[in-house]
Order: C-alpha cells, then sequence, then structure tokens
C-alpha cells in the first residue's frame, strides 16, 4: 500500500487511519494500493482517504466519538450505542454516521461519474479515539459499508472483503483514477504501479482472444448434414413417374408418334397392331403383333419391382431408425426425474428430529474465514489461520411457522485452534459468522434478520459448527422454545458447500 499525503484529515482519527493503511505495507505482498490521504474529492470536503486499489476503491471517512468504548452497536438505520448508551448527533441525525454516509455517496457519484466501471466501491466508517468492538447487524454486513475502530487487521479485514473485483484494473487506469480524484498527487511510475498490484493491460483485451476458438468451431457443425442427406437421395424411385415418356423412346422415333394413341385404345385399332409389328420383325402378324405391347408391360414391371423393393427398404429403415431415437429420446427424457431426491435429502435427518423440515437455499466453501465474520469472531479469526470455512443457509417450517437457518463450518488445523474458536464464538454478543444467502442475495420473499437468534454449537475435532435460527419475519428471541428446538435440529443436517 502506497500512502500519498494530500492534506491535513479532519477528524481526531485521522492518525490512527493513516497508522493502519501505512501497517500493510508497500507493494502488494499484503494488500496493494495507492492512499490518497486527505483527498477531496467533492465540494472541497475532505475525507481521511480515497484507496484506489486494483480490485476496488475504498473511502475512509472518520467519525469522532464523545468517549472510548469497549462496545460500539453500529447500525447504519437506527441509533447507536456505546456500552449500552445511546449516541446523539445533531438534532436530525440518526447516529454519528449519517454525514459520513452522505458524504461517501457524493464520493461514489464522483468515481462512478470519472470512472465508469470502477469496480466495487466500498465505505469504511472509521471510528474513535477507541473501540474495542464493534457489533454490526448482519445485514449491514452484507452490504458495502463497514464500521471499524482502525487497526492492522480490522483495516486489512475490510480491505479484503470490499475489494473483490475479477480482475485487477490496469495502470493507465489507475493513473486516470487518482488524477480525477486527486488532481495535485505527484505522477507515479509505471514501475511502482506494477509493484502495488495494478496490471500492465487493460483488462478487455484478454476477452478478445478467448473469443477466437469459438470462431473456429463453427465450420464443423454443419459437415454432417450432407452426409446425412445422402441416404434420403438413394429414393431416386420417385423419379419413375419420368419414366412413362422413356417407353415410347425404345420403338423407332419416326413410327412413334401414331403407334401412340393404338396403345391408347387397343381393341378398335386392332387391324392396325401388324404396322408396328412389321417394323421390328419379318414374324407372322397377329401373335406378333398381341406380344408386342405386352413386352412393354412385363419390362416395365421388371424395372419398377426392384427399385420399388429397395424404395420400401428405405423406408422400413427409416421407420426403425426414427422408433429408436424415439425411444432413446424418452429414455434421455426420463433421467431428470433423479433430481428430485436432492430436494428430499434434508427430510431424513429432519424426519428424524422432531420432524423439522429444512430446505436449502444456499450453500459454499472457501478460505476467507475472517472476511465471513463480524465482532470477536472476526478478530479471533484474524489472530488464527482456518482451514475452510461452509455456509450454509436452510429455510425451516417450525411448528408451522415460517424459519431461516444459518449454518457455518468452521475448519482449523488443529483441535485446540478449533476449541479456541469455539470459546470465542459462545460468548454472548461475541460476533459470529455471515449468512451466506443473505450476502448473495439467494432467499425467497422476506429476507430474514438474525438478531436475537437462538444459537447452538458443537465441535468434531478440528471442526467447530455454529447454528443461528430466526423467525421469519421476527421477532426472535434466543430462548424461544421452537426455535432453540430447531438449532439442536440443524446441528445434524449435512453442509456439504
Amino acid at each position: 500500500m502506497r500512502l500519498v499525503r494530500l492534506a491535513q484529515q479532519p477528524s481526531r482519527v485521522a492518525e490512527d487511519v493513516r497508522a493502519a493503511l501505512a501497517s500493510l505495507g508497500r507493494g502488494s505482498t499484503v494488500v496493494g494500493g495507492v492512499a490518497l490521504v486527505g483527498a477531496r474529492p467533492v465540494d472541497d470536503r475532505a475525507v481521511e482517504a480515497v484507496v484506489v486499489m486494483p480490485k476496488g476503491v475504498l473511502i475512509v471517512i472518520g467519525v469522532d466519538l464523545p468517549d472510548p468504548a469497549l462496545k460500539l452497536e453500529a447500525p447504519l438505520g437506527g441509533p447507536w450505542k456505546a456500552d449500552g448508551w445511546p449516541l446523539v448527533h445533531g438534532d436530525t441525525s440518526i447516529n454519528p454516521a449519517t454525514d459520513a454516509l452522505s458524504l461517501s455517496a457524493a464520493c461514489t457519484h464522483k468515481i462512478a461519474d470519472v470512472a465508469p466501471g470502477a469496480g466495487p466501491i466500498g465505505t469504511i466508517i472509521a471510528v474513535g479515539p477507541y473501540v474495542e468492538t464493534v457489533d454490526q447487524p448482519p445485514s449491514d454486513l452484507a452490504g458495502s459499508v463497514r464500521v471499524l475502530y482502525p487497526t492492522a487487521t480490522t483495516m486489512l479485514a475490510a480491505t479484503v472483503s470490499l475489494a473483490t473485483a475479477d480482475r485487477p484494473r490496469s495502470v493507465q487506469q489507475a493513473r486516470e483514477l487518482i488524477a480525477a480524484l486527486a488532481p495535485d498527487a505527484p505522477p507515479m511510475p509505471e514501475e511502482m504501479l506494477l509493484g502495488e498490484g495494478f496490471s500492465a493491460y487493460s483488462d478487455e483485451e484478454p476477452t478478445i482472444v478467448r473469443e477466437n476458438p469459438l470462431v473456429a468451431i463453427a465450420p464443423t457443425v454443419p459437415v454432417r448434414h450432407p452426409g446425412k442427406a445422402k441416404r434420403p437421395a438413394k429414393p431416386a424411385t420417385p423419379p419413375a413417374p419420368p419414366a412413362k415418356p422413356v417407353q415410347p423412346v425404345q420403338p423407332s422415333a419416326a413410327p412413334v408418334k401414331p403407334v401412340a394413341p393404338v396403345r391408347q385404345a387397343p381393341l378398335p385399332v386392332a387391324a392396325a397392331a401388324p404396322a408396328p409389328a412389321a417394323a421390328q420383325a419379318p414374324a407372322p402378324a397377329p401373335a406378333s403383333a398381341e406380344s408386342a405391347p405386352k413386352a412393354p408391360h412385363q419390362s416395365k414391371t421388371v424395372k419398377w419391382l426392384p427399385l420399388a423393393a429397395i424404395g420400401l427398404l428405405i423406408v422400413l429403415l427409416v421407420a426403425a431408425i426414427t422408433v429408436a431415437s424415439g425411444g432413446d429420446d424418452t429414455a434421455s427424457t426420463q433421467p431428470p426425474p433423479p433430481p428430485t431426491p436432492a430436494t428430499s435429502s434434508p427430510p431424513p435427518s429432519s424426519s428424524a428430529v422432531e420432524n423439522i423440515q429444512f430446505t436449502s437455499r444456499a450453500s459454499a466453501a472457501d478460505q476467507k474465514c475472517a472476511s465471513h465474520a463480524y465482532g470477536d469472531v472476526q478478530a479471533s479469526l484474524q489472530r488464527t489461520s482456518c482451514t475452510t470455512v461452509k455456509r450454509a443457509s436452510f429455510a425451516s417450517s417450525i411448528d408451522g411457522r415460517a424459519a431461516a437457518v444459518t449454518i457455518a463450518v468452521v475448519e482449523f488445523p488443529d483441535t485446540a485452534l478449533a476449541t479456541a474458536f469455539k470459546a470465542a464464538a459462545d460468548t454472548p454478543g461475541g460476533g459470529g459468522i455471515l449468512d451466506l444467502a443473505t450476502e448473495t442475495n439467494q432467499w425467497q420473499g422476506d429476507v430474514p434478520v438474525f438478531e436475537g437468534a437462538a444459537y447452538q454449537s458443537s465441535q468434531d475435532g478440528n471442526s467447530v459448527r455454529l447454528i443461528q435460527v430466526v423467525w421469519v419475519p421476527g421477532p426472535s428471541t434466543p430462548d424461544d422454545p421452537g426455535l432453540v428446538r430447531g438449532a439442536k435440529a440443524a446441528l445434524e443436517l449435512p453442509v456439504n458447500g
């Protein structure tokens, strides 16, 4: 992290913000980027810092509290409490962060205007002079605003969770954004920006290369159709109708025209038959005259029989192939019903525990444990390393009432770390793990609020499971018998991630 100090910062907590940013070190080994300390993005109003990172932008604004606090309850849309005492800021402000949030919104619009597609834009409300624990509701933590006391660990966790673009911005894009937000900032060499994690090229260029192979595949599709079309071409039997004009060609060209009407009415023109017979051979007239018209009829059937047989065989083959393919299609359409057992996998565990049913809404697993936590649980995960965190969200029905269940399974390298983590998680008001479906917007209908949730936990070796259950809609209480029963039942649910 490269710090560029532009002006004096306005709040008392500004020194702590600068120290926390400086603790991230230079270069991208920890968190790369350029922190514009004391920048004035809008209306000549200074902020503590605007951090331009390879995968996002952070706006850091300081909020001074009247006194230090051990625990700060800081909902963005409600009143704040410090150690249980309400904090009042002005006559019209809901909480001390109201003005800071309006300034953050103005800065966000400015960044979106000067750099469209700049990636995620997050806000950090840095509170001071000192707060040991900041408690934010899970719904707020699922958004892009963090309230924290600036330390090396809290600032690191916030930057990791808020700067989440798929690709880093290029050096040129970073220069343009820095110039727009802080025109007085000194120019930065390309080597320094590359060292902070910015890309040498624009993120649009790789997509052009990846599209070419798809274009090359297209000609392979129509190649098979001409091959298949050759079989239907064999029914050259339909051209049989043109064979009728071929028959008159067998006699000589001159007599053909007078003889044709004679064949259409053989009874009245029987005497005229010897004329074509004499033209063909000197044999006796009457007998040869009768056989002459019959011979063409016999040759016609002889020619048509093999063609008709071939046509019939082709029709039978086409019918057999159609029936076979139709059977395959019906057989292939039947396998999809088996996915229904996937939705019925949770009921076996629910039916074994007081007939509570659970329906999966979301599940995932990764190794960024601290970024998915809040409160003392987040601080514990920042001090220790976990191997995996698996999260799952379930919709449930308890005693005929809708409920929501969030589960987190945190795995550690050894049992001692798991035991210490469980002790921190079991402490009332010590924080927890964020709900996955709330983060990813996968709830159907009302979004649950996990305040006053019934809580259960269990440990299996180096794995710790945390359960929270609330009514949808609330309110909920931790000692509600139905919620407690649902939380105990959720201890048996499989969480695959």
